[in-house]
């Protein structure tokens, strides 16, 4: 093969390369890239995988819903807040992973497991960025199992006035710390 032909064929291959990876980083997406239309961040919550659980619940319609929490929160929690009546510092982070369940076929119990993720439900407190919500800034990702991919939601910003305002005197967070 003569030497311009080696330098073709090296450049072609380079170029399919290029084009290859970058299909690849299209496909793959990084979460922590997503923001919010409101600003929060996903990448505000880095590490929550590792966070410790704060309690978890099961939805009728099939949902297994698991809160963890930040160290600060946790803190705050072990504290006694919010059952002192003190509301959780600046800082505080929760989030709430949600899971659709299925039956284990293989238990020799009937025992529901999580199947496929749905969404990622963040709470922020900051009471300079979210003074409206009772400090707290919400987030809601879903997540596609066919594409492995979040989308952020619309803000769910009437969260601190609607829902969570249930909940008011607990500093608008439902979840108590379980005992363990």
């Amino acid at each position: 093969m003569k030497r311009a032909n080696i330098f073709k064929l090296a450049a072609a291959a380079a170029v399919l390369a290029a084009l290859g990876a970058g299909v690849y980083a299209q496909e793959k997406q990084d979460k922590y890239s997503l923001k919010t239309p409101s600003g929060i961040a996903f990448s505000d919550f880095r590490g929550y995988e590792d966070w410790v659980m704060v309690s978890s619940a099961l939805t009728p319609n099939d949902r297994l819903k698991v809160m963890v929490a930040n160290p600060t929160m946790i803190q705050a929690y072990r504290a006694g807040i919010p059952g002192n009546g003190q509301p959780f510092p600046d800082g505080s982070k929760m989030v709430k992973l949600q899971w659709k369940i299925k039956k284990d076929a293989a238990a020799q119990f009937d025992v529901n497991v999580p199947d496929t993720f749905a969404e990622v439900f963040l709470m922020q407190k900051d009471s300079k960025r979210f003074p409206d919500s009772g400090g707290w800034g919400y987030a809601v990702f879903n997540y596609d199992p066919a594409t492995s991919k979040f989308t952020p939601t619309a803000d769910p910003v009437t969260c601190g006035h609607g829902c969570h305002l249930a909940v008011k005197a607990k500093d608008y967070v439902f979840h108590p710390y379980q005992t363990r």
